[in-house]
């Protein structure tokens, strides 16, 4: 009994011994056990997104959103932002340009570090504002003049002048035997907004520049929102090529039944609209319609497409047929991934805790994205329009898809 006693003497003594030096380690005695690293803080990154939620444009608008919100969802689970998650805050402007500097001005109170739209128009209402603050805004659409002078506002998409010089040139090229039948007859009817216009010019500085290749018969713009358009198809009813408003169900059933025969042209903001197409049925009347697009199809494979789908199917499944059905909307996902890969940038360059407008600014000069072994996308010192290429495509109504007509990216064109 003597020696079991003795040794259990012994025992809790050693205990005492060892807990009082940490467990054996080498501790100060302080503590018992070491307490679990706190989780590292990570700084939030906001970009306002300067949206159309209840305005015209707000059908495609809110697939833009959704796709915005699903990227930004896939770069914070994956941490593909080391040190930093993202937020978006939305503001409504209506598609009315009397609404983007108010958005703006929300959109920064809120704590935005950035700011997105992809409403036509409005990057060019901010870009004196954007300057003044040095605050970087970011659309997918805009002129090249109201880029200049290179400042804090940024084009991630297209630019409709060099679409419409790009289409009509690949036109010349491969559509038009101009040699033998002499020079095709092109014309515009669209409501009298930015990206018509810019479109109408190009259209008529290419044919000007070309009068071998195309004559320019006129563009007709009407009031925002007009649904009938007997005047200008009468005018435009005997050309071969004429580009739509961008809704284009009511000048095609129009122009189809005064016996218009022209091939329709244009880009992908037609094809944001093509559930439009479908619910009227008018897919007959718009078969062989050609279109200039910066980023692949739904029926292709790539890096960003196959990100696209996943994305999409992954958080709507029970909605993802109909969005690709809607058109392109989604698709944006493509210029999305150029945002958030800057931002990444910005962030392994100077640190998530240095970002800030003026350093993304600062990264963006010699940005260049590259997806699938083409660069596709890029800004400079004095580029503030990303695309540099683009691919042609055809609408097949038997598919109500539209199809790619060759494998390779051909240069944009920015020159008539």
């Amino acid at each position: 009994m003597k020696t079991c006693g003795l040794l259990l003497l012994i025992l809790a003594f050693l205990a005492l011994l060892f807990g009082a030096n940490g467990c054996g380690d080498g501790g100060d005695g302080n503590t018992d056990t070491e307490k679990p690293p706190e989780p590292t803080k990570l700084r939030t990154i906001t970009i306002g997104n300067l949206s159309d939620l209840t305005g015209p444009s707000a059908t495609a608008q809110a697939v833009i959103n959704m796709s915005l919100a699903d990227l930004v969802k896939h770069f914070n689970e994956d941490g593909l932002i080391p040190g930093a998650r993202l937020a978006v805050v939305t503001y409504d402007g209506q598609f009315d340009p009397a609404k983007d500097v108010a958005g703006y001005e929300w959109l920064r109170g809120q704590g935005a570090d950035l700011i997105f739209t992809a409403v036509t128009g409005t990057p060019v209402t901010l870009k004196p504002r954007a300057d003044r603050d040095k605050f970087a805004v970011f659309g997918v659409s805009g002129g090249v003049e109201e880029l200049s002078p290179p400042g804090y506002v940024f084009n991630l998409g297209t630019i409709p002048r060099h679409e419409a010089l790009s289409l009509l040139k690949w036109i010349a090229e491969n559509d038009w035997d101009y040699k033998t039948k002499g020079p095709a007859k092109i014309g515009l009817a669209s409501w009298n907004e930015a990206y018509a216009n810019w479109w109408m010019e190009a259209m008529e500085d290419y044919a000007k520049a070309h009068p071998d290749q195309f004559e320019w018969v006129g563009g007709y713009l009407t009031p925002f929102g007009t649904f009938t358009w007997g005047p200008q198809v009468d005018k435009l009813k005997n050309t071969h090529y004429v580009f739509p408003c961008t809704i284009m169900t009511s000048f095609v059933r129009e122009f189809r039944q005064a016996g218009g025969e022209a091939k329709l042209i244009g880009a992908s903001t037609h094809a944001a609209f093509f559930g439009n197409i479908s619910d009227a049925r008018l897919w007959d009347q718009i078969n062989g319609m050609l279109l200039i697009c910066s980023s692949r199809w739904w029926n292709e494979e790539g890096t960003v497409i196959d990100l696209t789908k996943e994305l999409l199917y992954e958080n709507h499944p029970d909605q993802a047929e109909e969005i690709i059905r809607l058109g392109v909307g989604y698709i944006t996902t493509v210029n999305l991934y150029e945002l958030l890969e800057l931002i990444a940038q910005t962030v392994k360059a100077v640190g998530a805790e240095n970002f800030s407008s003026e350093t993304l600014y600062e990264t963006a000069q010699s940005y260049t994205l590259t997806i699938d072994g083409a660069p596709r996308y890029s800004f400079s010192p004095t580029k503030r329009w990303a695309t540099n290429l683009y691919a042609t495509y055809e609408a097949r109504a038997a598919e109500e898809t539209i199809v790619r007509l060759h494998e390779d990216w051909h240069p944009a064109v920015t020159e008539p």
